[in-house]
Formats: C-alpha cells, structure tokens, sequence
C-alpha cells in the first residue's frame, strides 16, 4: 500500500514538472515573437543554444551553428518590413524527460506584400534550467 501512494506522488510531482516545463516552452515561443515583431532580431536567437551545434534546417539543408543562423536571419529579414509580423501556432508541446521537449508549430508573417508561412519542429534543451532550441526545422 505504501508503495503504491508512493508511487501516485512520484508520478504527480512528474506530471506537474512536466506541465511547468510545458508552460516555460510555450513562454519561450511567445517572448521569440514578441522580438520578432519588434524586429530584434538579437532578442529573438537568445532563445536558441547558442553553440556551434545548434542544428537549422531549412529549405536549402541543414546549416550549424548559432552564429550562423543569426547571419542568416539578418540577411533574409534586412529590415522590420522583411520581417513582418510574426505569428506561431503551437500545435503540439512534448516534454520527453527532464531535459528534452519537441514542439510542433506553424508560423505565419504578414508583411505589406505577402503572408508567407509554413510549419516547424523543435528540439528543447534545457541547461541549467532554462530551455534552449537546439534543433530548428522549418519549412
């Protein structure tokens, strides 16, 4: 008996730590669009693992690196009008473990001459308590 209220707590604790987790994610994602959408471009890579490691795919293959991608962030979005404005659905937040979450989501720009958008998954790590993007496919 007492191993089976035990293991009721443990298991709760762990549902509760997940939905924490859940919620920092789904905060993460919200203050990225928010930089976006104040064309802070700087602002919105902190939330990426910022290590020659991070992984972006993208439509022309895999490029690594966070340096890398913020170059070319700022070169496909010169300016506050080339950025637009940003919007993210999240479609699906799961927090694997302790220490791994994968997102699946769509974004969306509105700029003067056009909407593009499309869809992205995203590998979550989290360091030191803080959750970083440490692999971003978007399409």
């Amino acid at each position: 008996m007492k191993k089976s209220i035990l293991s009721f707590i443990l298991i709760l604790l762990s549902i509760i730590c997940f939905a924490q987790d859940k919620q920092a994610i789904i905060k993460v994602m919200a203050k990225q669009q928010q930089d976006w959408n104040r064309g802070d471009i700087d602002a919105f890579m902190q939330s990426y693992w910022k290590s020659d490691s991070l992984m972006f795919l993208g439509k022309k293959g895999p490029n690594y690196g966070w340096q890398i991608t913020l170059d070319h962030y700022k070169k496909a979005y010169p300016d506050k009008a080339a950025m637009g404005q940003l919007s993210f659905k999240i479609i699906k937040v799961d927090v694997l473990d302790k220490t791994n979450a994968f997102v699946l989501g769509a974004w969306n720009l509105k700029r003067e001459k056009d909407a593009p958008g499309g869809y992205f998954t995203l590998w979550f790590k989290k360091f030191n308590g803080v959750w970083k993007i440490v692999a971003d496919h978007t399409s």
